[in-house]
């Protein structure tokens, strides 16, 4: 990440919006936003196969399901936040991952410049390759600043997005169960 470029570009966004970079509360602002950025966009260089590496072998044909992993990404149209929940299902052939490791797939995803669907997609394809599962379940939950707070301007709006792969896409039983688990309100 080029941190001077950063600072430079936001110096000159302050000086076109009228603003004095130099004044008291602005004149470090730019290094603040270049080291923000560098936290919010440290997916671009994270592999997300690194936590796939301690993949446990065990006689498991049945659903994993991991609810309410909270994650923080930017929406690359206006790079402004998007935050939500991700809940994740895999139907193993025999494969098991740490469930820790799950919630670090979707952070390595959500930390880069992106869109909630492709954010989506990316998270299924990729548990679906790596753990040679039978099948796979993504739903992810959140709320866009960019609808919130600017534009139309529509606080409590929640968008709702899904990726199906294997057993969840092609069997409706299946993709009931799994929908129906995912959504399920345990002791709420």
């Amino acid at each position: 990440m080029d941190s001077e470029r950063i600072e430079r570009a936001v110096r000159e966004i302050l000086l076109a919006i009228g603003e004095d970079p130099d004044r008291e509360g602005l004149c470090e602002t730019p290094k603040r936003m270049a080291s923000m950025y560098a936290e919010l966009f440290s997916g671009m260089k994270d592999d997300p196969r690194r936590h796939m590496k301690q993949v446990f072998q065990e006689k498991y044909d049945e659903m994993v399901i991991v609810r309410d992993i909270s994650f923080n990404s930017m929406c690359e149209h206006h790079l402004m936040p998007f935050f939500g929940k991700a809940h994740l299902a895999y139907l193993s052939a025999g494969k098991l991952i740490g469930i820790s490791k799950l919630a670090r797939v979707v952070e390595t995803y959500a930390l880069r410049p992106q869109i909630q669907e492709r954010m989506t997609c990316q998270i299924a394809d990729f548990l679906y390759e790596q753990l040679d599962a039978l099948g796979v379940a993504v739903v992810l939950e959140a709320t866009h600043t960019c609808m919130t707070i600017r534009g139309i301007k529509k606080p409590g709006s929640l968008v709702v997005t899904s990726a199906l792969r294997g057993r969840f896409r092609q069997d409706l039983g299946s993709r009931n169960e799994v929908l129906s688990l995912l959504h399920q309100e345990y002791g709420r």
